[in-house]
């Protein structure tokens, strides 16, 4: 129903404000004492902010154990409360927000291949759409990889979830726990990982207000934990933690306050052997579990001991005891393997190390010479040597034997001749179209990565007292803002040029020409070629090309073509092409820049679609009330309106002028001025005026009232896009002028039909004009509610105007026509 077309423990992930975190005396000390604990465990869930962060916060913090996080999707599907970006776009926003989200409760963070394609109400639907085998698989794989010992899920696998993807995260974790450690399931795995098998699977329940009485239709035993106490050492209570943590999620505008006090969390026993106190119960989590390790756990012990907080360098003789020891170990154990790391990292942090690479530009182009300036500085007294520096770019180690003074910066300026083979910067899972809701990604170590493994990095190797340590750091760039100080981005690697086409979607409701407009980006110096349309069989250009020759990096020429459509009504898709030196380019280039993550570079294809259709309006001057973040405005364009945005300004001036006014999507949930504004705009209606409102939030509506009759809103939706659409008032005007709407206009849906119905209105006043219902669930009518008042005209909808107009979809311009129009003939 749903349509569109591991090698390394630690993951890289980029800092806004540096590269990696220094730590403070007391982060130091923790980290020595985790070097004690040989445990892990393993959250699994569906989306971003899914998790529970403070249960996070409490393993890893407090437990000390190993801590993953597996969401099956990166939020795809969900809204945009801070843009317009939706779809993928919005899922890497949500991925860079969870790993902000993790280096603040110390898990770390991981995916499956599963696209989240929208609300979905059963496990069915949810597996309907995704590749189920995929997904198992991929999480059967982290669990192989990863190693847990207990298995944490957020949900429930049965309908008590509630969404759809919900129930299927607990089902599949259920089903993966037993086959992770069967050597017939999925045995290609084998060749990089071996079955496991955890001790426990558990349900962390969510329901608020539970209690130690048995959960309904729950059988199996549970326990208790107070997992809300306060780490002295951190300064910090776990529930405020998790709340810093829970607030990285800013597009779905979950900024947390923090709870202190005791909280009390549920674990039920779901698969395994059940826990009697402890979730940890019957496993070693000592240095018990690994062979010969009596000499590495005493040392360890010595370390935490005697640590000094006023002087970490102090412990880096017994870091290296504790490394050189670990050597004698089997290197195939992950705790071997984790515990190394471990001790890498904290030898950074006790020598007050600091060292990255930083290119004079922010990109490049693969082939290109890069300026680099590598720095290394060592803020104590202990002895280091740098032993060598290697670079991408550079045919060998770059020896110089140093020996690095306190507190003494060095900058090395470097040249690096940048490998032809590079690859452009695109988010790994997002090279390749999703098929059957899923990511294709054809190697399988890359499965799990949160984000792309650097391609442009440096490796610093370090002697300390006769130990060589060697560091790989991603190069990135860095600048200072006036306002915020010292900003971090990645460094990436481009495409030659570049062609942004001016609009998403052009719609022609007639054979007269529309001038589509090329953006033109040079992403090196001295570029020149030639620019054309790649058309579908039966529109035309003029001119069908044109010469481009751009002397400077980042030059833009935008070049303009008039499109002219075929008689008969018909979509397709044009695509922009730059030929340079006999090569074509057919990317364009969207930037996603957030001060709260790292700047995106994505490299989508450079295309817009093309609709020749019937649509008619009779309205030309639309007042649009921006809301959370939407390109509805870009449509109405499309359709021949002059739209203006109305801020505050606008809105305190005469709206007569107006012949409609569009409210956007969850405006009534973020905008305060609609708080003032709320009288004047039924008063706009009143007085002829028509007025369109598109989805709000029932919680935390910024007014009491959002139409000028009673009118409840609901959480209900249509999730099946392809759900039918019943006429309810086939004589309304809404269905009939300027477009007479079928159902053929219901075609072609994206995602959903719509969301955040009307549950509950004046039905004297208000006309519901369709019903439509997910299958198995009752009608639903409160996509579409029409109210005359006075002499003008209010409509309410939760369809998906929001996603549909975007996408292209012509039936929703025409029925989005009719209703800008209805007060018009």
């Amino acid at each position: 129903m749903k349509k569109i077309t591991i090698a390394v423990l630690l993951f890289i992930s980029f800092q806004i404000r540096a590269q990696v975190p220094t730590l403070s005396s007391s982060e130091i000390y923790q980290g020595i004492k985790k070097l004690n604990v040989l445990g892990s465990v393993l959250h699994i869930a569906a989306h971003p902010d899914d998790e529970n962060t403070l249960m996070l916060s409490y393993m890893s913090k407090d437990q000390l154990v190993r801590t993953g996080y597996l969401s099956l999707t990166r939020g795809d599907g969900g809204q945009n409360l801070i843009g317009a970006e939706q779809g993928a776009n919005i899922g890497v926003i949500r991925t860079q927000e969870l790993l902000g989200a993790r280096k603040i409760d110390g898990a770390t963070q991981f995916f499956s291949r599963a696209y989240d394609f929208g609300f979905s109400k059963t496990r069915k639907e949810t597996l309907n759409f995704w590749d189920q085998n995929k997904v198992l698989g991929d999480v059967v794989w982290m669990i192989r990889k990863f190693q847990p010992d207990v298995i944490i899920t957020r949900f429930p696998p049965d309908p008590r979830a509630g969404h759809g993807h919900h129930q299927t995260s607990a089902y599949l974790a259920e089903e993966a726990f037993k086959l992770a450690a069967d050597p017939n399931a999925y045995p290609d795995q084998l060749k990089f990982v071996k079955t496991w098998q955890a001790k426990r699977l558990v349900w962390n329940t969510f329901t608020p207000g539970f209690t130690n009485k048995q959960p309904e239709g729950e059988k199996n035993p549970f326990i208790s934990l107070e997992i809300g106490g306060y780490n002295s050492v951190l300064g910090k209570s776990y529930t405020e933690i998790a709340a810093e943590s829970r607030s990285q999620h800013r597009s779905q505008g979950f900024g947390s306050a923090p709870v202190r006090g005791e909280r009390i969390d549920y674990f039920l026993h779901k698969e395994g052997t059940p826990a009697k106190s402890n979730l940890f119960d019957d496993v070693d989590i000592t240095w018990k579990r690994v062979d010969g390790s009596q000499k590495v756990q005493a040392l360890v012990s010595d370390a935490i001991r005697n640590y000094d907080i006023s002087n970490p360098s102090e412990t880096v003789p017994a870091l290296l005891k504790i490394n050189q020891e670990l050597t004698k170990l089997d290197s195939a154990n992950i705790y071997v393997k984790a515990k190394k790391q471990e001790i890498s990292d904290l030898l950074v942090q006790c020598l007050g190390l600091f060292f990255e690479t930083n290119p004079v530009e922010f990109s490049s182009v693969a082939g290109d010479l890069a300026d680099i300036k590598v720095t290394v500085v060592k803020r104590s007294k202990y002895p280091v040597k740098l032993i060598s520096l290697n670079w991408t770019g550079v045919k060998s180690d770059s020896i110089l034997n140093l020996i690095l003074g306190e507190n003494e910066m060095n900058a090395f300026n470097k040249r690096a001749v940048l490998p032809s083979d590079l690859k452009t910067t695109q988010p790994y899972w997002l090279l390749k179209p999703i098929d059957k809701g899923i990511f294709q990604i054809d190697n399988q170590q890359d499965i799990g990565y949160p984000e792309n493994r650097p391609e442009t990095k440096t490796d610093f190797v370090f002697d300390v007292d006769g130990q060589k340590f060697t560091y790989s750091r991603p190069w990135t760039y860095k600048f200072t803002d006036p306002a915020s100080g010292e900003i971090y981005r990645p460094f990436e690697i481009r495409p030659t040029i570049t062609a942004n086409i001016n609009e998403p979607v052009f719609i022609f409701p007639n054979t007269t020409s529309k001038t589509l407009s090329v953006m033109v980006e040079a992403q090196k110096s001295l570029v020149k070629g030639i620019l054309k349309l790649d058309l579908p069989k039966g529109w035309k250009s003029d001119p069908a090309s044109v010469n481009f020759d751009m002397t400077e990096k980042y030059q833009e020429q935008t070049y303009t073509f008039n499109i002219t459509p075929p008689a008969k009504n018909e979509e397709g898709i044009v695509k922009a092409v730059a030929i340079v030196d006999g090569k074509n380019y057919d990317k364009s280039i969207k930037t996603i820049d957030y001060r709260h993550i790292p700047s995106q570079t994505l490299f989508p294809p450079a295309e817009a679609k093309l609709a020749k259709l019937d649509v008619k309006t009779t309205v030309k001057n639309i007042g649009y009330i921006a809301g959370a973040g939407d390109d509805v405005p870009i449509a109405l364009r499309q359709m021949g309106c002059t739209v203006t945005m109305l801020n505050e300004s606008a809105l305190s001036k005469d709206l007569s002028g107006y012949d409609a006014i569009v409210v956007g999507i969850r405006a009534y949930n973020t905008e305060n001025r609609l708080t003032y504004y709320q009288e004047k705009l039924m008063e706009y209606v009143k007085n002829g005026g028509t007025m369109v409102v598109q989805y709000t939030i029932p919680q935390r509506m910024k007014v009491k009232q959002i139409g000028p009759y009673p009118l409840q809103l609901s959480q209900d939706r249509v999730a099946e896009e392809d759900a039918e659409m019943r006429f309810l008032k086939p004589e309304h005007a809404l269905l009939n002028y300027p477009n007479k709407i079928t159902q053929k206009d219901f075609n072609g849906w994206i995602q959903e039909r719509g969301l955040y119905f009307a549950s509950d209105w004046d039905k004297s006043n208000y006309e519901a004009i369709f019903s439509s219902n997910d299958t198995d669930e009752s009608l639903k009518e409160g996509s579409v509610l029409y109210a005359k008042y006075g002499k003008g005209h209010y409509i309410y909808t939760g369809l998906s105007f929001f996603r549909e107009l975007p996408a292209g979809v012509t039936g929703a311009y025409r029925l989005f026509a009719n209703m800008i129009s209805v007060g018009k003939k």
